[in-house]
């Protein structure tokens, strides 16, 4: 059986996710090493409970204050990077394997320790500069639109400044990401049948996060990455790829990029793979997995409940 394993990103955090995941042999050491690294108790967070001595920041609002909210991402991506870790290491220990890795957006970054490029602690630390720098990034915003005309889109997107398509879903979803007259100039010219702005603060995956996309490339500068044990699929270009230095700089390119999933599930459906495997909570991935490629099939492993599969 050829498989994939695919990594959600943000949006597929939910309160109690750690429940799952907390009796692994090493959860709370990690969970630990993480609150250390914050300067706050993610597993209380995970829970749902708020930091002391701060009250919940809004989605991505990189406010003042400590935040103490799940979908702040300053949480919400160590968080995600954690539960999703171990189960990697879990499968690890079964010695189940994956011929393809992928995830989408701060999932490439669980997809790269999958596949040995790094350890856990370099992946946290990664995480939390990530984190920190988008949730900075203030001042755009982003929109998801469904059911469109493709040529229709992307001639109106070109036609109009500040907004690019930052998120390539499948062919019946994209995100939008730029300055917010312009995301919703475009939302509203083009017939589709939904446009949902998100909660977010930043107009991530765009050119609008150059500074942030600078700064964290001076930090990946002095991470070692390792050669690929198993060929990764990059947001930034997702073609299979081993070779450190590719794939640093992949990463590198990631948050001024759109992040390709429907190609990135094209190229899982034409490697010949017969299952993806998203590994995480929820079930976002397997959805549009689903909906996109007939014959691959889908499952979701989110806690130990799942391992037996």
């Amino acid at each position: 059986m050829a498989i994939a394993w695919v990594f959600p990103g943000q949006g597929s955090q939910k309160p109690g996710m750690a429940e799952g995941v907390i009796d692994l042999p090493g959860a709370r050491e990690r969970f630990a090493q993480a609150s250390a690294l914050l300067g706050r108790d993610l597993l209380a967070i995970c829970a749902g409970a708020e930091a002391s001595g701060s009250g919940a920041e809004a989605c991505g609002s990189g406010g003042p204050g400590e935040p103490s909210d799940l979908n702040d991402t300053r949480n919400t991506q160590p968080a995600l990077f954690v539960v999703e870790s171990l189960l990697v290491d879990a499968l690890h220990r079964q010695g189940r394997t994956a011929q393809l890795v992928a995830g989408h957006s701060l999932g490439e970054l669980v997809a790269l320790y999958a596949a040995g490029v790094f350890d856990a602690e370099t992946g946290l630390g990664l995480m939390r500069r990530r984190s920190e720098l988008m949730a900075a990034a203030g001042g755009g915003a982003m929109t998801a639109v469904m059911g469109f005309d493709r040529d229709e889109l992307e001639r109106v997107v070109a036609a109009t400044e500040g907004v690019v398509i930052a998120n390539d879903n499948s062919a019946a979803q994209v995100v939008l990401s730029g300055t917010p007259e312009a995301v919703a100039s475009v939302s509203a010219t083009v017939r589709c049948k939904r446009a949902i702005p998100l909660a977010v603060s930043g107009a991530f995956h765009s050119p609008f996060m150059a500074t942030a996309a600078a700064a964290f490339a001076t930090e990946l500068e002095a991470v070692p990455f390792a050669d690929a044990r198993i060929p990764v699929l990059s947001n930034a270009d997702p073609r299979p790829e081993t070779s450190a230095s590719v794939l640093k700089e992949r990463l590198r390119q990631q948050m001024t990029m759109g992040v390709r999933w429907r190609e990135t599930m094209e190229g899982l459906q034409s490697a010949g793979l017969t299952t993806a495997v998203e590994i995480g909570p929820g079930n976002v991935l397997s959805g549009l997995i689903k909906r996109s490629c007939p014959g691959l099939g889908t499952a979701q492993i989110a806690g130990t409940g799942d391992l037996g599969q």
